[in-house]
């Protein structure tokens, strides 16, 4: 089980941000940063850290939204998705770039450093990939800002998942524009997986499909 500590981000402010922090089962095999949906540090992100720290990795997910709110987490609920859209909407993307930054630097002494995000995390993970040094592998979960970033390329490999049934996410185009400017990205489509297929909400959890997207994050984090 991890706990929660601070750090300081990057950004010109200084800002100090709540994350929830995993060391590694065992020999470390390297860092990952792991980037929220938009409902915050809720259980299913702390989870997936925790996985990951379970699988040999020391794992780090910030709490992005706490320059607005801090400690937010929201429901999967109508009210939920309107306050964490609210609060997406309203931070400058230079700010969770900084404290992706930090938690990079956080990482960095102990070995090679990943990223793997879901939904707002999704889109800042293909970001990262593009704008952060230092990063040694991105794995990007249904990022709705992915396609209109699709011309950027990644300083590192990267990997792209995205659901056949997510209705606000157009497989297909993202998928022609991401390797019309990134051929050598791969970019997999789950066939029986709609929006949030890692998370394991049971209205959104696709098993099948979280099960063979993380083997293959794990592939390009053993690489």
């Amino acid at each position: 089980m991890g706990e929660l500590i601070t750090i300081k981000s990057t950004a010109a402010d200084g800002f100090e941000f709540a994350a929830y922090h995993a060391t590694s089962a065992g020999r470390s095999k390297g860092g990952v940063i792991v980037i929220q949906e938009i409902f915050g540090l809720d259980e299913h992100v702390r989870r997936d850290v925790d996985r990951w720290a379970s699988l040999g990795f020391e794992a780090v997910a910030p709490s992005l939204y706490d320059r607005r709110e801090p400690g937010f987490v929201a429901g999967h609920d109508a009210e939920g998705m309107t306050a964490g859209i609210a609060h997406a909407r309203a931070t400058p993307l230079e700010q969770p770039l900084a404290d992706i930054t930090a938690c990079r630097d956080f990482l960095a002494p102990r070995g090679k450093v990943f990223v793997v995000g879901y939904c707002y995390g999704g889109s800042l993970t293909w970001l990262s990939a593009a704008k952060i040094d230092g990063i040694s592998g991105a794995s990007s979960y249904y990022g709705s800002m992915v396609q209109a970033n699709a011309g950027l390329k990644p300083m590192c490999p990267t990997i792209v998942h995205l659901g056949r049934l997510d209705s606000g996410i157009p497989a297909d185009e993202v998928k022609a524009a991401v390797q019309a400017a990134n051929p050598d990205v791969p970019v997999y489509i789950y066939e029986d997986a709609g929006h949030g297929f890692n998370n394991e909400d049971p209205a959104r959890h696709s098993a099948e499909s979280a099960d063979l997207a993380r083997r293959r994050t794990l592939e390009l984090f053993g690489a």
